[in-house]
């Protein structure tokens, strides 16, 4: 029996700030992270395709078949999150910071800051 073999992009986004924004308010800050789940994060995830593989507190990891949709969509939950900050005031503001895993290096950190996106 062979193996079957697939390519896929993986997605790897985090909080920026996690710990001092829960320290602050958690209930605020886990109400708002289900919203953004809700409204943003997972219609995004859908439209582009993609798997959500794992959550943690403040990551996720979500798997794409195509690099292409892995960018688009974490390019537009950026773009999202940036617009849902304008109203928020600055010491409450959740920015993800989205990256890609390297299957070569084992390497699952984000190294991209907040707001921003890294491959």
């Amino acid at each position: 029996m062979s193996a079957t073999r697939r390519l896929a992009a993986i997605l790897a986004a985090d909080v920026a700030g996690y710990s001092r924004l829960i320290g602050a308010d958690e209930s605020g800050t886990l109400q708002a992270l289900k919203a953004i789940r809700a409204e943003l994060i997972d219609p995004k995830i859908a439209t582009h395709n993609g798997r959500l593989v794992k959550t943690t507190g403040d990551g996720l990891l979500v798997e794409f078949g195509s690099v292409v949709d892995a960018l688009r969509c974490a390019t537009e939950m950026q773009a999202g999150m940036a617009e849902r900050n304008t109203i928020v005031p600055a010491d409450k503001r959740i920015a993800y910071r989205t990256g890609s895993l390297s299957r070569a290096r084992r390497d699952l950190r984000v190294r991209a800051g907040p707001g921003g996106c890294c491959g």
